[in-house]
């Protein structure tokens, strides 16, 4: 059964008839094999591997045995690699819905679940984040031991919280696009939705699904026009701000946070965030 009937459309088609992947008793070396490509495709992120990127060390102790699939996901998930195109080029809060979606197949429900993460790492490291994942009910309600984590976002199924298929879609670009590839760059897809509790828009893509919302890129290839028009007033602007300083937030390195701000309030905004000490990234129009 498709996923919906827009699946072509928002690229979901590859994942309407397909089944876990699993490896079962008295597997074969092929077998394993397939695990391994399709451990790599979801933990990071569909992004390309190069023959030389590969962690053959790992892949050999799954293959003979001496690794279930789920701690070859967890030694994965922990590699310098993982960390090298996740971790280091990217604001926690965007690191922690990447750990969500390759780890657990969904986006996050609501701003304390990644509040908690943030909080964890901060308190014990990355690599006490990534077990919090994969030693959860949930994981092993859904993956055990032996099935590769997927996409769970996209169905809707005891345990899990509608928001959470729409939200999928902010993280989710395609399946012929990779978490390293989108238009977005490294910032928080979910910030926003998830500050306000509010459902995000279901966007195509490529961002040329007409009817549906758009997301502009990172770079600003899109022409700015938003200080240039005179009638400024009743318009809201999205702030990127980084390293301010705010009492429910531990204090992490990269963190960011998005700001929707009425024009009449622009100024006192920016006011605060100095004494707060944040910087401010970017400011567009919403």
């Amino acid at each position: 059964m498709a996923i919906t009937t827009a699946a072509s459309r928002l690229g979901t088609s590859a994942f309407s008839n397909s089944n876990p992947i699993e490896l079962r008793p008295n597997w074969s070396q092929d077998d394993a094999k397939a695990v391994i490509q399709a451990v790599y495709r979801q933990v990071l992120g569909n992004d390309y591997i190069m023959a030389y990127e590969r962690l053959t060390g790992l892949e050999s102790l799954l293959c003979n045995g001496s690794l279930t699939v789920r701690e070859f996901v967890r030694a994965v998930a922990k590699s310098e690699l993982y960390k090298s195109k996740f971790l280091y080029t990217s604001f926690q809060t965007r690191v922690i819905e990447l750990n969500l979606k390759h780890l657990l197949g969904r986006a996050p429900y609501d701003e304390s679940e990644v509040i908690y993460h943030l909080d964890l790492y901060q308190n014990n490291g990355f690599e006490a984040d990534i077990d919090s994942y994969i030693d959860s009910a949930e994981y092993d309600e859904n993956f055990g031991d032996f099935i590769v984590p997927y996409y769970r976002g996209f169905s809707t199924q005891t345990g899990q919280k509608v928001v959470g298929f729409t939200r999928m879609f902010r993280l989710y670009r395609g399946y012929a696009n990779s978490d390293r590839a989108q238009v977005e760059g490294t910032a928080s897809r979910l910030a926003s939705e998830l500050a306000l509790n509010s459902v995000s828009a279901v966007v195509g893509p490529s961002g040329g699904s007409e009817g549906w919302a758009y997301r502009a890129s990172e770079k600003g290839v899109t022409p700015n026009k938003t200080f240039r028009s005179p009638a400024r007033e009743g318009r809201i602007y999205r702030l990127e701000v980084s390293g301010m300083n705010l009492p429910r937030y531990p204090k992490v390195r990269r963190v960011s946070k998005e700001l929707l701000v009425p024009y009449e309030k622009l100024s006192d905004t920016l006011q605060q965030i100095n004494k707060m000490g944040g910087k401010v990234a970017s400011i567009t129009l919403a």
